[in-house]
Parts: C-alpha cells; sequence; structure tokens
C-alpha cells in the first residue's frame, strides 16, 4: 500500500526533513523521509478528501483494541497532545500520513505492531 501526498504536503514535508540538523534525525523522520518518497505525489486539487494530509482531523481505532484516537495531523510545531493535535514526526503521524478512510494500516509503534483502521478523516479546503 502506497501513501498518496498532495505535492503541497510533499514539498512542505521535504523542507522539514532537509531542514531537520542530522544530530536530530530520528528513526521516524528517517521513515517519514522513505515514506514520502515511495508515495503518490498528486495536485492538491486531485487529492481524495478521505486521505490523510497534513492538517487533517481523523479518527483511527486500534483493530486489537478497540481504542479510538481522535487527532489533527500538524506539523511538529503545532503539535499539542492535550489539544489533539499529533505531529507529522510523531510514529503515529508517520504511518498514517497519505492513507484514507476505511484503510487499515499495520505500523510498528512505540508499544509494538499495531493495526490501526482508518474510520474518519476531515480536511479543509484546499486550492491550488
Amino acid at each position: 500500500m502506497k501513501p498518496i501526498l498532495a505535492k503541497s504536503d510533499y514539498n512542505t514535508i521535504k523542507e522539514l526533513i532537509l531542514n531537520t540538523p542530522h544530530h536530530l534525525i530520528t528513526k521516524e523522520i528517517s521513515l517519514l523521509a522513505k515514506e514520502i518518497e515511495l508515495a503518490k505525489k498528486v495536485p492538491d486539487s486531485r487529492l481524495e478528501p478521505q486521505v490523510i494530509r497534513l492538517n487533517s482531523h481523523f479518527e483511527v481505532q486500534d483493530v486489537a483494541s478497540g481504542k479510538l484516537l481522535n487527532f489533527q495531523l500538524t506539523l511538529p510545531k503545532f503539535g499539542n497532545l492535550e489539544e489533539k493535535r499529533l505531529s507529522i514526526l510523531s510514529p503515529l503521524g508517520v504511518a498514517l500520513i497519505g492513507f484514507q478512510e476505511g484503510m487499515e494500516i499495520e505500523w510498528a509503534l512505540p508499544r509494538g505492531l499495531k493495526k490501526l483502521k482508518i474510520l474518519r478523516v476531515q480536511n479543509p479546503v484546499h486550492t491550488d
């Protein structure tokens, strides 16, 4: 399963990675760099509205436990877990970017391999 990225998100994320000092590169940043290079890039106006992108609000469910998680995916400077804003550089952010409502993904998170189902995605209106 290949992620799908809006070209503007690809450019923003790539710039973020390129501007991260080498000594601050984490496992997640390395994985994100690989994911965005493998991703299908599409014009913003052609990205399906159910795809998780920067600034998306989403709800996912841990398939094993049934636990629901609700967040907005943001750039690191806007991340704040108390306010349900999840950084793109977090393990969950890396796992979900570019995937869409209804999909199930497996990803290694800090508490082990998790299967997650994307239940709902809401995106702001974009124009290019």
